[in-house]
């Protein structure tokens, strides 16, 4: 399916501690194909992402998106700003108003701990395969600040049910059916909040396999979303 004309562009924000290589490792050939030029923030914060996305914005309606957190980050942006949006890309959205309890959010600070007291390394013993590889790529990258960062996305919140209900632009929501850091049943909160929303599912193993699969299910799911107007 061609992509909706009222955008051409898409920017999408990386998760919790994650970064722009993996944002277009995941999302750049399916949106190419679908006719949407991505932009990847290297923003290293929620202040950081939301000026990337306000920067970004240049009068035309934005596709917006992202993955976790920037996922949340993002759809956060698109209600605020409804006239500047065109829609949304919502992967592995980690929770539902504020994080307390959420599985990503005890995750990331207990990350954050064991960065402080035992540094990078051993705070990844035990994490393998290609989420191991992806985090120890990605964590070198924000050096002494990793920390924080892990500990301020443990503790910002996500739209809230009714912020969601208000956001009326085609969303597309992506799960794994098998992560308990972001539960399906977080995606379907998501889902059956918004007006105009499709859900569509991957696996750990299929990312593991192929990053692009992420990308094309949220793009799947954003025009399925679409077309449902």
């Amino acid at each position: 399916m061609a992509a909706p004309p009222t955008a051409t562009t898409a920017v999408l924000l990386p998760g919790t501690a994650s970064d722009e290589v993996f944002v277009r490792s995941a999302f750049a050939r399916p949106l190419a194909r679908a006719g949407f030029a991505l932009v990847a923030p290297s923003s290293r914060s929620v202040r950081a992402h939301l000026a990337a996305l306000d920067a970004a914005w240049t009068g035309k309606p934005l596709l917006v998106g992202g993955v976790s957190l920037g996922a949340q980050i993002a759809a956060a942006w698109a209600a605020r700003h409804p006239r500047r949006c065109a829609g949304v890309l919502a992967a592995l959205p980690a929770w539902v108003g504020r994080p307390d309890g959420a599985p990503a959010a005890l995750a990331a600070l207990a990350s954050a701990s064991a960065v402080d007291s035992e540094g990078l390394a051993a705070a990844l013993t035990g994490v393998d395969g290609w989420l191991g590889a992806e985090l120890r790529r990605a964590w070198p990258r924000y050096g002494e600040r990793l920390p924080a960062v892990l500990r301020e996305a443990a503790t910002t919140d996500a739209p809230s049910s009714g912020e969601l209900r208000g956001l009326r632009v085609p969303v597309g929501v992506v799960a794994c059916t098998d992560d308990p850091i972001h539960p399906l049943e977080v995606a379907r909160q998501w889902v059956d909040a918004l007006p105009r929303a499709a859900l569509r599912t991957t696996t750990p193993a299929a990312l593991g396999a192929d990053r692009e699969a992420l990308g094309r299910a949220a793009l799947d799911a954003y025009l399925a979303a679409a077309a449902s107007a």
